[in-house]
């Protein structure tokens, strides 16, 4: 990875850490940085040998900025690469989780919303300036925060641009864990650790049911093709084995 890029991709054991990394500028992206995280993204989901991505900021006051307003109206919107990321990351095959360390902005809140889980601390708040600068969000982040958080918190967020402090957003679920600054990297690593010993063909079948669910777009067939097929793999046999020798699985997501 090029010393220039705004962020760094890290990896122990089955978790793999992308971590934004321009504290100066709040962890923001320019926009003609997004292909290439993308492009970082397609090759983490494509190493079979991970389980779970963790997407995270640098510092401690800002998760991320989201992008650079300088890029805002300089560029036919389009095509929308904050979109097409948000997106990339709700499709990827690991488990996803956003370790929120500190205030999370527009298009960086629906970067974090892609993710399967999201960890923050005290203290954090989210801010979603898009009325307040006379623009509308992009579709699929919308219908990310409706189907997710329901459209009473959406129209909190982006029609009364109300900005929400860290216990507020544990209430409505867009946090799913919410922990002192002290505990925070600890209980970071503990989750996603948890998150890497489990089946990883499980996961990723039911995550996938799970976002399909939501959207009524669901392939029935599919899913019970797949359900039925898990019962004869490599990873059901284990998962039975361990429980009955009262051991922890080894799964390999075969």
């Amino acid at each position: 990875m090029s010393a220039d890029k705004a962020w760094r991709v890290s990896g122990e054991g089955a978790v793999a850490t992308v971590t934004l990394d321009r504290p100066d500028k709040h962890n923001l992206l320019k926009m003609s940085e997004v292909d290439d995280l993308i492009g970082d993204l397609d090759v983490l989901d494509a190493d079979t040998s991970l389980r779970v991505i963790v997407v995270t900021g640098t510092g401690t006051r800002t998760f991320s900025a989201g992008v650079d307003l300088g890029d805002i109206l300089t560029r036919d919107w389009t095509d929308n690469p904050v979109e097409r990321l948000a997106d990339r990351v709700e499709a990827l095959r690991p488990v996803t989780v956003a370790a929120l360390n500190g205030n999370v902005y527009g298009a960086a809140a629906d970067l974090a919303l892609a993710c399967d889980f999201r960890i923050g601390v005290e203290g954090m708040k989210l801010v979603m300036p898009p009325a307040r600068y006379g623009l509308v969000f992009h579709e699929s982040g919308l219908r990310r925060f409706i189907e997710k958080l329901g459209p009473g918190t959406a129209r909190q967020l982006f029609l009364a641009s109300c900005d929400m402090p860290a216990r507020r957003l544990l209430e409505t679920g867009y946090l799913d864990r919410l922990c002192a600054r002290d505990d925070f990297a600890g209980t970071v690593k503990a989750f996603a650790g948890h998150l890497a010993s489990l089946s990883p063909l499980s996961l990723a079948i039911t995550s996938k049911a799970i976002t399909d669910i939501s959207r009524g777009t669901l392939d029935s067939a599919r899913l019970k093709r797949e359900t039925v097929a898990c019962f004869s793999t490599d990873d059901a046999r284990e998962g039975m084995a361990a429980a009955r020798e009262k051991r922890p699985p080894r799964f390999t997501g075969c």
